[in-house]
C-alpha cells in the first residue's frame, strides 16, 4: 500500500498548494475581487470532474497496460508547463465579465498538470483494489483528503509567509517532479501485472454494500453539489466583507475538506443525530449573522459562518459516505462526487449572478441542505434524523440568544435570555407541541419509537420554516426603496431612493454590497454639494482645497462610486477616473450626475486602474496628476495589489513633483495606516492622517484619509496640520506590502 499512499499523499498535497498559489498571481489582474477566487474554484472543480472522468473511463474501458501507457504519456507531458507561473502576455483588459479570459488563462498555465493530478485519487484507488483486491480503498481517499488539508493550511502560515510566488512556483514544480517518478513507478507496476482481471474476492471484516439504485445516484450528485454551495457561498460573503486573500479562501475550503476526511475515514465519525442537531443550531447562526450584517465583529462573522460551513458540510459527506457503492463502483461514485462539485461551483460562479440581484446563494443553500435532510428522512424512515432535528432546533432557543448577547459587546446573556423568550413565547410554545406531537410515539412507549409519515412532516416543516425566514430578511433588508439593482463579476448594486418629508432632503444612496459608496442629493440645488466620505473637512477635502495649483489642475481617481469627488473640479481641470465594473459606470450617469454636472473634464477609464496606468506608461504617457485619490479601500474587500511597493512606484510616475496621493482606508476590520507608512519611508515621502469625526450633518461620514507627498509645505499648511491625527504612543509596526508578499494578519484591528 505504501507506493500508492505516498502518490496519492503527494499528488492531493500539490493539487491543493496550486490553487492559492496561481490565485494569487493572477487575483490582481482582474480588480482583486471575490469574483476572481469563485472562477478559479469553479475552474478547479470543473477540471477536478474531468479528471475523476478520465479515471473513471480508463479504468473501465481500457486494459492495465494500456492505463498505465497512457497515464505514463500524461505524465511527461504535465512537465512540459513548468514553471506554471502566468505570464504579463495574459494580462488583458476584459470588458465587462472577466470569467471566460480567467478559464481560458487557467487552462494554459495549469490545466494539464491539474488534469493529472486530479486523476491521481480515483485512479490509484483502483489500481490498488486490483492489486489488493477485497481491502477498501477508502482510506485512500481519506489520506488524499489530509494531504489536500495540508496543503491547504501550510500555504498562508508557511509557504506565503516565507517564500515569494515565484519561490512557491518553483518549489511546486519540484514537488510536480517527484510526484511524476512516484506514480510513474505506479503505473509500472500496473503494466507488469499484465492484462488478466482480478478474482474479486471478499475480505471478511467489510459488509457487503447494498446494490445501488437510480436514487442514490441523484443523492451522490445532490449532497456534494449542496456542499460545493455551500462552500463557494461562505467565501463569497467573508471576501465581500473583509479581504480577498489566501487565508479566507483556505479556511472554508479546509474545513470542506476536513469534513471529508472524517466521514470517509470510518462510518463511527458521524453521528447522525448529532451532527443534525447541530445543523440546526447552525441554521439559526446564520439567520442572526445574515440579519445583523456588518454589526458582527469581524472574528465573530469569520467563526460563525465557518463553523456553520462545517457543520452542514459534515452532514452532506456524512450522509453521502453512507450511501457508498461496492468498490468496484468507486470511480463512478467519485465522479458522481465531483459532478456534484463542479455542479455547485456553475450554481454559484455562473448561474447565480445571471438570475439574482444580490447574493442569495448562501440562504439558497442553507435551505435546500433541509430540504435534503427531509427527503433522506422519509426516504430511508430515520427517526434519529427527526429526533435530532427536533431536539436542535429546541437547543437554538438557547443558542440565538447567546450569539445576540456576543454580537452587542458582551451584553449580559441572561437579560438576552429573557427579551428571547418574551418576544417568542408563543412560537417556542407551538415548536414544543408539534415537535412532541409528531415526532414521538405518545400510544405505544416503546424503546425504539416505529416511524410515522408525521416525523418526516416536522422535518419539512423546519425546511419551509427556514425558508420563510429567508425571504422576511430579503424584504426587511433595509429601509428606503430600491430603484437599480444589479450583480455582475464585481459584486451587487443597489440604489436607494430615500424620500422625505422636505422635498430638498431627497436623496440617492449606492450601496456595492454591504457597503455604501456614496450619496447624491435630488434637488438641483444641493446636487453639487461634497458628502458621505468626502466632506470640506476630510482628508481628501482638505487636500483639493491647499493645492499649490490653483488652476488647470489634473486629478486622477481610483474607484468612481457615486463620482463625488467631481464637485471638486473647476472649469479648466482634469479628472481621470479608473473604474472597472462596468455598471457602476452607468449608474455614475444614472441616476447620479456628479461627473456630468462638474465644469471640470472627466474621462473615465475601465478596467483594472493598475494595469491601466501601467499600460499608459508603457506608451510612453504620465498623466502629472496633481492630487490621485485611492478610493478602492473602503470596507468590503480590499484589493491589496493596490497598496503595494511596486503599484506606487506607478503612481508616484504619474504624479507631479509636488502632487499628493490620498489614500482612503476607512475600514472596520483592517488597520491600513502601518501599510502606507510604509510606503510613505519607504519612498521617503511625507505623510499625514486625517480623521474626521462629523457630529451634526447627517450627510457626512466618519472617514480616515491618509496624504502622501513629497511637498511636506503642504501638509505643514494650519488647516491640514490641525487635522493631522496626533501619532500613537505605541504605533503599530510597518508593513510594507509587495506583489509577492502580502499580509493580513499585522494589520487586523
Amino acid at each position: 500500500m505504501l507506493p500508492y499512499a505516498l502518490t496519492i499523499f503527494t499528488g492531493a498535497f500539490l493539487l491543493f498548494q496550486v490553487q492559492p498559489l496561481i490565485g494569487k498571481f493572477i487575483l490582481p489582474w482582474f480588480g482583486g475581487g471575490p469574483g476572481v477566487w469563485t472562477t478559479c474554484l469553479l475552474f478547479f472543480q470543473t477540471l477536478l470532474l474531468g479528471g475523476y472522468a478520465y479515471a473513471h473511463f480508463s479504468t473501465t474501458r481500457l486494459k492495465p497496460k494500456a492505463q498505465a501507457v497512457l497515464h505514463g504519456v500524461l505524465l511527461l507531458a504535465s512537465l512540459a508547463l513548468l514553471p506554471v507561473v502566468p505570464g504579463d502576455s495574459w494580462k488583458a483588459h476584459v470588458g465587462g465579465n472577466p470569467v471566460g479570459h480567467i478559464l481560458v488563462l487557467l487552462l494554459g498555465c495549469v490545466g494539464l498538470p491539474y488534469f493529472v493530478l486530479s486523476s491521481t485519487g480515483p485512479l490509484l484507488q483502483q489500481w490498488f483494489s486490483r492489486a489488493q483486491p477485497g481491502v477498501s480503498p477508502y482510506r485512500l481517499y481519506a489520506l488524499s483528503n489530509v494531504g489536500s488539508l495540508l496543503a491547504l493550511l501550510s500555504y498562508p502560515f508557511f509557504f506565503e509567509v516565507k517564500f515569494s510566488r515565484h519561490a512557491q512556483a518553483t518549489l511546486w514544480g519540484s514537488g510536480l517532479v517527484v510526484f511524476v517518478v512516484a506514480c510513474g513507478y505506479c503505473a509500472f507496476r500496473l503494466w507488469r501485472s499484465g492484462n488478466a482481471l482480478p478474482k474479486a474476492e471478499k475480505n471478511p471484516g467489510m459488509p457487503e454494500a447494498p446494490p445501488t439504485v437510480w436514487s442514490d445516484k441523484v443523492l451522490w450528485i445532490a449532497l456534494p453539489a449542496l456542499a460545493s454551495v455551500l462552500l463557494l457561498a461562505t467565501t463569497n460573503k467573508l471576501c465581500q466583507e473583509v479581504a480577498v486573500v489566501p487565508f479566507l479562501w483556505v479556511l472554508p475550503l479546509a474545513l470542506y475538506l476536513l469534513s471529508f476526511i472524517i466521514c470517509f475515514d470510518h462510518a463511527r465519525w458521524y453521528r447522525r443525530g448529532l451532527f443534525i442537531g447541530l445543523l440546526a443550531v447552525a441554521s439559526a447562526v446564520i439567520c442572526e449573522l445574515l440579519g445583523s450584517g456588518r454589526d458582527a465583529s469581524m472574528l465573530l462573522q469569520v467563526a460563525g459562518y465557518t463553523i456553520a460551513l462545517f457543520v452542514a458540510c459534515m452532514v452532506a459527506h456524512g450522509e453521502l459516505y453512507r450511501l457508498k457503492p461496492p468498490p468496484l463502483d468507486l470511480t463512478a461514485y467519485f465522479l458522481f462526487i465531483s459532478a456534484g462539485g463542479a455542479l455547485g461551483g456553475f450554481l454559484v460562479a455562473i448561474a447565480a449572478p445571471a438570475i439574482f440581484t444580490e447574493f442569495r446563494e448562501l440562504q439558497i443553500g442553507w435551505w435546500l441542505m433541509w430540504v435534503a435532510v427531509a427527503v433522506i428522512s422519509i426516504r430511508q424512515q430515520s427517526w434519529t434524523l427527526v429526533q435530532g432535528a427536533g431536539v436542535g432546533a429546541l437547543a437554538t432557543t438557547i443558542a440565538v440568544p447567546a450569539l445576540r448577547s456576543l454580537m452587542s459587546g458582551g451584553a449580559r446573556f441572561d437579560a438576552e435570555l429573557v427579551a428571547f423568550y418574551r418576544d417568542h413565547l408563543w412560537f417556542i410554545a407551538v415548536a414544543v407541541i408539534a415537535f412532541i406531537a409528531t415526532v414521538f410515539d405518545l400510544r405505544r412507549r416503546k424503546k425504539e419509537t416505529a416511524w410515522q409519515p408525521r416525523m418526516g412532516g416536522f422535518v419539512t416543516l423546519l425546511a419551509a420554516g427556514l425558508g420563510a425566514i429567508f425571504i422576511i430578511q430579503a424584504l426587511n433588508d433595509r429601509d428606503g426603496k430600491v430603484i437599480r439593482a444589479s450583480r455582475n463579476f464585481y459584486g451587487t448594486l443597489k440604489v436607494f431612493d430615500y424620500t422625505s418629508e422636505s422635498a430638498d432632503e431627497r436623496y440617492f444612496l449606492l450601496m456595492h454590497g454591504a457597503t455604501t459608496h456614496g450619496l447624491q442629493f435630488a434637488d438641483p440645488k444641493k446636487a453639487l454639494m461634497a458628502t458621505s466620505y468626502y466632506g470640506d473637512h476630510s482628508g481628501i477635502g482638505l487636500a483639493f482645497q491647499h493645492l499649490p495649483r490653483k488652476s488647470e489642475r489634473n486629478f486622477g481617481l481610483v474607484g468612481l462610486g457615486t463620482g463625488t469627488v467631481a464637485v471638486y473640479g473647476k472649469a479648466g481641470d482634469s479628472l481621470r477616473i479608473y473604474e472597472i465594473n462596468p455598471a457602476v459606470e452607468k449608474l455614475a450617469h444614472d441616476p447620479f450626475t456628479h461627473i456630468d454636472k462638474t465644469p471640470a473634464k472627466v474621462d473615465v477609464v475601465m478596467g483594472d486602474a493598475r494595469l491601466s496606468l501601467e499600460q499608459e506608461l508603457a506608451a510612453g504617457h504620465s498623466h502629472q496628476f496633481d492630487l490621485l485619490a485611492l478610493d478602492a479601500f473602503s470596507s468590503d474587500a480590499i484589493p491589496a495589489h493596490l497598496l503595494t511597493r511596486e503599484a506606487f512606484e506607478v503612481y508616484l510616475k504619474h504624479l507631479r513633483p509636488d502632487g499628493v496621493i490620498a489614500v482612503h482606508i476607512s475600514n472596520r476590520y483592517l488597520d491600513l495606516e502601518p501599510v502606507v507608512r510604509a510606503l510613505a519611508h519607504h519612498f521617503d515621502l511625507g505623510m499625514a492622517t486625517i480623521s474626521d469625526d462629523y457630529e451634526s450633518d447627517w450627510w457626512f461620514y466618519d472617514t480616515t484619509w491618509i496624504l502622501v507627498t513629497k511637498n511636506r509645505a503642504l501638509l505643514a499648511v494650519p488647516e491640514i496640520d490641525e487635522a493631522t491625527d496626533v501619532p500613537a504612543k505605541n504605533p503599530k509596526p510597518p508593513v510594507l506590502w509587495t506583489d509577492d508578499q502580502t499580509s493580513l494578519y499585522e494589520i487586523l484591528r
